[in-house]
């Protein structure tokens, strides 16, 4: 039996008591990071051990396999976590168990130097830690003994985290530190083999050394059945004790990878790709990244689940760090693992660090790289484009300094397949452009078959020029932060005036100057007949099938960005659409020939066609079909 000597009752500082309670009630959001913190101290213990029995072995004292140990008792209710790390001495208690963020790990870390200092894998930011085993105890032991010290030097240390700590010297065989916790009443769902199980795999899967518990096994007779009295004890390892990204690229197979990934994406598919890096030097951490094959449901809710899994040297911080990446980038999944990082004092949350946006920044250029790699292989880059090609066009408008890069993943359907498909890249389209081709034509509609059969469309078919069909929704919204691309500007052919610089000779851009001369009465015409619901009338060269078309001016928002924020509840000013008359068509000429009311009628309907034809919607569609009806029946 432990016999204690030379105990004293000490007081906490006036200001760490008022910490303490501070911390216990309001510092922790969620109660089972307790055995995060104290497994993340016996780590750090047992790393100092190895490093100082590097120059002193006889510091095992003959035990050098390091590790942690839990164990449980229900009906005492308590918690115990060991482990058989460096131990502290008498004084050591008192500085470290008595004072808040004191840990010993930065006095340690200042003993350590060169390469020694770069491999140490500490946590020990802050020395509360500890402090997290009173959320769920109402009073918490611990036992220690420094390794290379007799085993009379034992410290015994006891709290109830209120005012005061007793510290006891005591008789104790082995070196390391042992804390028992004394549950509350209402956290004794702790004492529990399964529960306590489920946390090491949580959050502490992957620290190097191993947590064991634990497990009782009893022998069976031939019949199958246990027999009474027969059991006996082992321990079972519950941590994995490997962090497959720290391990060196050329160790790990596809397999691993894979395996891996469907570890932390909670996936059953395999990734379509994956980059694993690690970084040394201003910045130290290393990195894994993973491309789904399928999309989460909640992809579409900005607000959702996002980020990757944070680590401190092996140790789980938090599921959904989403600093680390822009929101178009939000279905990479993956690992990040760092020192660097300022956390707060509960290691919960990220503080505001410029090395948080260092990372993001390296992160974010090494996804998009990663993309650009996938694209190579045009079967696979299809299945991304498939699952996640809306929300990387959220890139332009987000990220400004990668917008370049981020426009060379995009794919889009053109005139060139006339196929719904989106496969075909800006690379593609400006390797086709036609010679004397300065800009890159596109038109947005509501649907690809709206897109497809445009009038604006008409003069680039005739004349062979490739345009952009954009039927997603957020295209007109990403084609408005998206200016040009490898020096071509990007134009919307169904807005201002058209220009189709060098393709178009001298001869024919004459020959329609002196097309809209002669066309100037009609155009007066048509303007007084129209009044209020146009802005503007003329003829137009853009149109070899159509009788006419409706045109936006150049830089005002499009036909289909209104619909969407009207539909989000936006009220917006009214724009007047300018109509452009086919000067070739049968039905301009009968305009033309047409006298009183049935020169107005004609003259609206061919605007209703038009608005029609954009995807429009007719404020009067009766009073349309009403014209219609009588110039059909004339």
């Amino acid at each position: 039996m432990t016999t204690a000597t030379h105990e004293e009752t000490l007081g906490f500082q006036t200001e760490v008591k008022q910490l303490l309670h501070l911390m216990i009630h309001s510092l922790y959001s969620n109660r089972e990071i307790f055995l995060r913190e104290l497994i993340s101290n016996a780590a750090d213990a047992c790393d100092k051990l190895r490093y100082a029995a590097l120059d002193n072995d006889a510091l095992y004292e003959g035990d050098s396999e390091l590790r942690i140990e839990i164990e449980h008792d229900a009906e005492a209710g308590t918690v115990t976590v060991r482990d058989n790390g460096i131990g502290m001495s008498r004084d050591e208690v008192i500085a470290n168990l008595g004072t808040i963020a004191r840990s010993g790990t930065a006095e340690f870390l200042k003993q350590l130097s060169g390469e020694q200092q770069k491999d140490a894998r500490l946590i020990g930011q802050f020395g509360v830690g500890f402090y997290s085993g009173f959320i769920v105890a109402d009073e918490v032991s611990v036992r220690t003994r420094k390794a290379g010290s007799s085993a009379g030097d034992g410290v015994e240390w006891r709290s109830k985290g209120e005012g005061e700590f007793t510290v006891a010297d005591i008789e104790r065989e082995v070196h390391g530190t042992e804390i028992v916790l004394h549950l509350k009443e209402d956290a004794r769902e702790f004492a529990d083999d399964f529960r306590l199980k489920s946390l090491v795999r949580k959050y502490s899967d992957h620290i190097e050394v191993p947590v064991r518990m634990p497990r009782v096994e009893k022998a069976r007779d031939e019949e199958g059945k246990e027999i009474e009295g027969s059991e006996t004890l082992s321990w079972e390892t519950v941590n994995e004790a490997t962090a497959l990204w720290t391990r060196p690229k050329g160790e790990i197979s596809d397999e691993e990878y894979q395996a891996f990934y469907k570890h932390v994406a909670h996936d059953f598919s395999d990734p379509l790709t994956w980059s694993h890096n690690k970084v040394e030097g201003k910045l130290d951490y290393t990195s894994l990244l993973y491309v789904p094959g399928r999309a989460p449901f909640d992809l579409y809710e900005r607000d959702g689940a996002r980020g990757v899994k944070l680590y401190v040297q092996r140790v789980f911080i938090m599921d959904d760090a989403e600093q680390f990446l822009p929101l178009y980038l939000r279905f990479i999944k993956g690992v990040l693992d760092t020192r660097d990082l300022s956390l707060n004092v509960s290691r919960e949350l990220l503080q505001q660090d410029p090395k948080v946006e260092k990372i993001k920044s390296a992160l974010t250029k090494r996804a998009l790289d990663m993309l650009k790699k996938l694209a190579k292989d045009k079967e696979a880059y299809q299945t991304f484009w498939n699952t996640f090609g809306a929300v990387l066009k959220e890139g332009p408008a987000e990220d400004f300094a990668n917008r370049e890069k981020i426009a060379g993943l995009l794919r889009f359907s053109t005139t060139h397949t006339d196929s719904a498909t989106q496969d075909q890249s800006l690379a593609d389209y400006v390797e086709r452009m036609k010679e004397g081709q300065q800009k890159i034509y596109y038109i947005v509609a509501d649907g690809f078959n709206a897109a497809k059969s445009s009038p604006h469309l008409e003069i680039f078919r005739k004349k062979g020029i490739e345009v952009l069909l954009l039927h997603d929704r957020v295209d007109e919204w990403l084609m408005s932060h998206l200016h040009e691309f490898e020096g071509n500007s990007f134009v919307d052919v169904a807005k201002g005036e058209l220009d189709l610089g060098d393709i178009e000779g001298e001869e024919e851009k004459k020959a329609q100057e002196e097309t809209a001369k002669a066309k100037e009465a009609l155009v007066k015409r048509v303007r007084e007949a129209l009044g209020d619901e146009v802005q503007e009338v003329k003829v137009t060269h853009r149109l070899t099938d159509s009788p006419a078309c409706v045109v936006l001016p150049e830089h005002e928002m499009g036909f289909q960005m209104r619909r969407i924020m009207e539909a989000a509840g936006q009220t917006l000013p009214e724009v007047k659409p300018i109509l452009e008359l086919n000067p070739e068509h049968p039905l301009v000429a009968r305009l033309e020939e047409a006298e009183g009311d049935g020169f107005g009628d004609l003259a609206r309907v061919l605007l209703d066609q038009a608005i029609i034809a954009e995807g429009g919607h007719l404020d009067d569609p009766a009073a349309y079909v009403k014209r219609l009806n009588a110039l059909l029946t004339a």
